[in-house]
């Protein structure tokens, strides 16, 4: 089973040389650590950045120098700032080859919920809406249950959603999922030490297996 720093450096694999890459709040934020070395890769986020680096060492951080989540961050040689509306229009005119979410739910036919649990309290949908209306690759890094132990791989999403058919891969702690699109979860790696019984255990939407699955490569 894979830790939140596991599922991250599993991502960071499905990166390729010459990418742009949105890295949204939470689990996908620490794929910033993991990209290979060599590898022409540049990460936006939607609060005006382009060029993020690994997180700071203890002792160095810049408070004003921040991503999307206000998470302390570096600046690459060469980066750009600048105001949200020049990063949504980057977002809205489709020059993000990648886009790595969290989620609360995701649904067999690739919807997502990210962004709001009824009752509670939100700052605000932030960018995830327009990123997933206008991202082509799509992948979700997320908890493979909630902490009440139920499955947040979904036949139907039962919170608001952020996107619809959207998702196209996602990684979790027991595994890689693809999304696909006649519906389904097919299971394509397992974590170190997981069963596959128990992602079929943890999953309540539709799981495909197609033969065996292979641990992942980490």
């Amino acid at each position: 089973m894979l830790d939140k720093e596991g599922i991250a450096k599993r991502i960071a694999k499905e990166i390729k040389d010459g990418y742009y890459v949105n890295l949204g709040i939470g689990i996908p934020t620490l794929v910033a650590n993991y990209i290979p070395k060599g590898m022409d890769v540049v990460l936006q986020s939607e609060n005006g950045l382009l060029g993020i680096g690994p997180f700071p060492f203890e002792g160095e951080e810049d408070p004003d120098t921040i991503n999307a989540g206000k998470q302390t961050i570096t600046i690459l040689p060469g980066s750009a700032i600048f105001d949200s509306a020049m990063s949504f229009g980057m977002i809205r005119a489709k020059k993000v080859n990648l886009t790595i979410l969290g989620a609360m739910e995701v649904s067999e036919n690739g919807d997502i919920a990210s962004w709001k649990i009824p009752g509670k309290m939100v700052k605000g949908m932030g960018g995830a809406m327009d990123l997933v209306a206008s991202a082509e690759n799509i992948i979700v890094a997320m908890q493979h249950v909630n902490k009440a132990g139920e499955s947040k791989l979904l036949p139907e999403c039962t919170l608001p959603l952020t996107g619809i058919n959207c998702v196209k891969k996602i990684v979790t702690e027991l595994a890689v999922l693809q999304v696909l699109p006649e519906g389904g979860f097919k299971l394509l790696e397992r974590a170190p030490g997981v069963s596959v019984e128990e992602i079929e255990a943890a999953t309540a939407g539709k799981l495909v297996i197609e033969s065996d699955v292979p641990e992942m490569a980490i």
